[in-house]
């Protein structure tokens, strides 16, 4: 009941929705601005030092949390994602399965699904589809982000084009040099 207050809701449902969406970049905005109070408007001293550092850490967290921001499509989506040690589960109503980011070779966007899937695509196992909108598929940011060589503005155009088809936003360094080419 944080959210009411004698019975009434303080916060309606659609605000409460967006602020969770952009709290990590509120939350980099809040510390970037102590940073800065401290760094430009006290008189000098340590104080003053540490107020660049929280500033410069305020900042990061802030690019960050706009790019996670941007990364989240809601939830109440159909299945449920698990991140545990580098290995993605979806446990979905009608499919799923689990893959090691390690053993992955190709991650793509399908925006001709309702809702949109993410295709994980490893050797020797069918493809696993997860809906942008399954619960814990906003955590599928901090995974994806660890892949070597992918770009992530990329990734967020992408999300947030309309009409896509099936888009390869990474391929495996070992994928790329083992297709065979005819000429």
């Amino acid at each position: 009941m944080a959210d009411a207050l004698w019975g009434l809701a303080v916060i309606r449902a659609d605000a409460r929705k967006t602020l969770r969406r952009w709290r990590d970049a509120i939350v980099g905005a809040a510390v970037l601005g102590l940073g800065l109070y401290w760094g430009f408007l006290t008189g000098g001293g340590l104080l003053h030092w540490i107020g660049y550092v929280v500033a410069l850490g305020g900042l990061a967290l802030l690019v960050a949390g706009i790019q996670r921001a941007r990364f989240r499509q809601g939830e109440g989506g159909p299945g449920v994602v698990e991140i545990n040690e580098r290995r993605i589960a979806y446990f979905g109503p009608l499919s799923g399965g689990v893959v090691d980011l390690e053993d992955l070779d190709a991650l793509s966007l399908d925006s001709n699904d309702t809702p949109p899937h993410w295709v994980l695509v490893q050797k020797g196992q069918p493809p696993l589809h997860i809906p942008l909108t399954a619960t814990g598929a906003d955590a599928l940011f901090d995974a994806f982000a660890t892949l070597p060589g992918i770009r992530t503005e990329q990734m967020l155009r992408r999300m947030h084009e309309p009409g896509a088809d099936v888009v390869v936003i990474w391929r495996s360094a070992e994928r790329v040099n083992t297709v065979r080419r005819l000429h």
